[in-house]
């Protein structure tokens, strides 16, 4: 009988990598939540989805045997908690915020790798003495203590910038204050970090010279486990997007060890525990420092197609694995690439979507390259500042996923493959 698995967050184009596994046969892939219903509103209905999925898991003539999930949050977060109620394996709910929660994330890797992390200290935006209470030097970076894809993220270079900054996070930051302070009020948290909610933010001094990486990996009977690391590259102004996510990484050997030792100690110190993870650094080539940015307890849903390309498996399989409470058995170099990258395609100033690739045109990129993907995320009639979730410095309008046997031939494939897709996007002065 096949395992039922219940995903938070279900969409079309995860749901063809789920059941694309080698062993998808032996599972049942049932919605608990759209991806539209659960990330796309207005809201996250996190209040609603908490009182109703008790319910509709009750309902169900199977067994539950595991609730999964890939996206940031609200759906990291609930994770915990449903797996709780319904006695399943996975991360305590106070860990998950430990990593997640930016400000206390940095309180606790002081406690351990100090050496890895920037001077911090916690922002009240609406305080009106918010700009002389900062005693950190210009130029640093500044964002809620939770938000995703550096939504409401800027880099602050002087005290007019900071105060740009303030007024354009009072004026989003309740999107994500409102539920994860309903999330916060559900563990009991230390008396120094109660104050610090949603509605806050963390400066932090800049870590982002050098290349940047992400390492995956996962938590199982109390030791953590890496077992992929992509390269992060970065565009843009303050390179603050990113370009593309490549794997598999080309950093040192020696400096990918240290960044699996620290991110071992770390996990484990955050008895983080049953659960996949990942967690992103910065190695600085120049006096081979290595510094950590975030940890994200989830696998990334953007490094799915890069394992399938080059390691042989959409890493879905390592998410399913844990949940279950069965050691993974990952593939490793099996695919059919020596290298694969996600390829972000992006605008920089606003503009109003007129034409977008058609189904021939995305066709003709998949016949010409083997094992491409391409995702569009616009549509004609809207305005890039309608895309969600973006973060402050550009507009993310499609994905590219391709795969190939050189770093060089690589990036020859996409430049090729952007050519073949034609978007028309006006901006307000002038077209691009």
């Amino acid at each position: 009988m096949g395992k039922n698995i219940f995903i938070v967050g279900l969409d079309a184009f995860h749901l063809r990598q789920l059941k694309a596994l080698a062993r998808a046969r032996k599972y049942r892939f049932i919605s608990l939540i759209s991806y539209e219903k659960i990330k796309c509103g207005l809201r996250f209905p996190v209040c609603e989805f908490l009182e109703q999925a008790p319910r509709l898991l009750a309902d169900y003539p199977g067994r539950v045997d595991a609730i999964v999930g890939y996206w940031d949050f609200p759906v990291s977060t609930l994770l915990p908690i449903l797996q709780k109620q319904q006695g399943l394996r996975g991360p305590s709910l106070e860990a998950v915020l430990m990593c997640e929660h930016k400000y206390w994330s940095r309180v606790k890797q002081q406690e351990i790798i100090p050496e890895s992390i920037p001077a911090f200290q916690q922002v009240d935006p609406f305080d009106p003495d918010a700009v002389r209470a900062c005693s950190l030097d210009y130029p640093f970076w500044l964002k809620p203590v939770k938000s995703v894809l550096s939504h409401l993220g800027f880099m602050i270079r002087d005290e007019r910038k900071f105060d740009t900054a303030l007024a354009t996070i009072r004026k989003g930051i309740a999107r994500y204050a409102v539920p994860f302070n309903y999330i916060l009020n559900r563990i009991e948290m230390p008396g120094d970090i109660r104050a610090v909610d949603g509605y806050l933010c963390i400066a932090e001094s800049l870590i982002s010279a050098g290349r940047q990486c992400t390492l995956e990996g996962y938590a199982q009977d109390g030791a953590a486990h890496v077992y992929g690391i992509i390269d992060s590259v970065r565009e843009g102004k303050h390179q603050s997007s990113f370009s593309r996510y490549q794997y598999p990484s080309i950093m040192p050997q020696q400096v990918q060890q240290r960044m699996i030792e620290t991110t071992k100690k770390l996990i484990e110190h955050l008895t983080y525990d049953d659960a996949p993870f990942n967690i992103e650094f910065y190695w600085d080539d120049r006096h081979d420092s290595i510094h950590l940015l975030e940890i994200n307890t989830r696998i990334s849903k953007s490094h799915c197609p890069l394992f399938k390309m080059v390691d042989g498996e959409y890493h879905h399989d390592v998410m399913i694995d844990v949940a279950l409470g069965l050691a993974p058995q990952f593939p490793h170099r099996q695919g059919r690439f020596a290298t694969a990258a996600k390829f972000m395609v992006r605008r920089y100033r606003d503009g109003t979507v007129l034409g977008i690739p058609g189904a021939e045109d995305v066709n003709r990129v998949r016949e010409r390259f083997d094992g491409a993907e391409v995702q569009i995320n616009v549509i004609p009639g809207m305005r890039l500042s309608e895309l969600r979730d973006q973060d402050s410095y550009s507009y993310e309008i499609a994905n590219l996923f391709m795969g190939a046997d050189s770093h060089e031939k690589l990036l020859a494939n996409y430049r090729e493959a952007i050519t073949m897709l034609p978007f028309h996007i006006v901006h307000d002065e002038e077209s691009i």
